[in-house]
């Protein structure tokens, strides 16, 4: 993997091609629909690879199906063999099987970004968690790039005896996932005050910052969102700082004009930038190749 993540070394087509594993979710909250409505405003085409289906509403998840290994594997390398890809987005695999699935195909596709977004699975039993938290670490997480998540699942899953009075800080974090052959960590959802800070960061230094205003909101896909639009403009080809920085900008917008399609959470609203009172002024937080 490069140390620092740009576009496979061959032109890709245009529009850049990325490949995404990730839930069915029917809400369009987040997983696949997510990934379609980040990756595509960033002007790239999206190869949706299904690893389960999710049985949720806005309000709750109600559970989930999880698709045999051997469909997540036919399903990419079908369009691998065929459609020239420029970035990896790994979501949601949904169960270990799944996992290693996806590891053997970025074996095989190493010279690609990778993006790992994991998710919180707290709705999990104790057993199911760890049984797929101990298959991330070993097979995804040495071939991924940029791993990204809230802080307080990754330092649970990560920091498990952190006993210091102060909370891990981003570059902590990068530094207990480079233990696992991460070189960057995405760090989200930090509260201080008011406002809510993320970061991209290497165990050294820190390359892209942003803090939101705290909505008064619980939303879901948002994670989803930020990882898609960083896989999608990293195939591009932009250097990853940028990457990092952009992807932060579109989501604060996504969040900030979010809406409540159901009785529960709200969503945010990745296609904010097509809106008809901004369409003669392109807001600059939307991502950009």
């Amino acid at each position: 993997m490069p140390e620092t993540p740009t576009a496979a070394s061959e032109a890709p087509a245009r529009p850049p091609c990325v490949l995404c594993f990730n839930a069915s979710d029917p809400s369009g909250a987040g997983g696949l629909a997510a990934d379609q409505t980040a990756i595509a405003s960033a002007s790239c085409h999206v190869l949706p690879v299904a690893t389960c289906v999710w049985l949720r509403d806005t309000r709750h998840l109600h559970g989930h199906y999880a698709l045999e290994a051997d469909w997540i594997d036919d399903q990419a390398r079908a369009v691998l063999e065929d459609v020239s890809v420029a970035a990896i987005k790994v979501g949601f695999a949904g169960s270990p099987a799944g996992l290693a699935a996806i590891g053997a195909i970025l074996s095989d596709y190493d010279e690609l970004p990778v993006v790992t977004y994991l998710p919180e699975l707290a709705w999990w039993t104790d057993g199911e968690r760890e049984a797929y938290l101990e298959a991330c670490e070993a097979l995804v997480l040495p071939q991924t790039d940029v791993l990204v998540g809230n802080h307080h699942t990754l330092a649970r899953w990560l920091l498990p005896d952190w006993d210091d009075e102060r909370p891990p800080g981003p570059r902590d974090i990068a530094r207990a996932a480079a233990v696992h052959g991460v070189p960057y960590t995405l760090v989200t959802g930090q509260a201080r005050g008011e406002r809510i800070d993320n970061h991209l960061a290497s165990p050294e230094v820190v390359l892209a910052h942003a803090e939101f205003e705290r909505i008064d909101a619980t939303f879901i896909g948002a994670g989803d969102t930020l990882s898609a639009a960083l896989t999608a403009l990293l195939a591009h080809g932009s250097e990853l700082s940028q990457a990092g920085a952009e992807a932060l900008g579109y989501l604060d917008q996504a969040l900030a004009n979010g809406f409540q399609p159901g009785m529960g959470h709200a969503v945010p609203d990745r296609l904010f930038w097509a809106d008809d009172d901004s369409a003669d002024a392109p807001d600059e937080s939307s991502p950009s190749p």
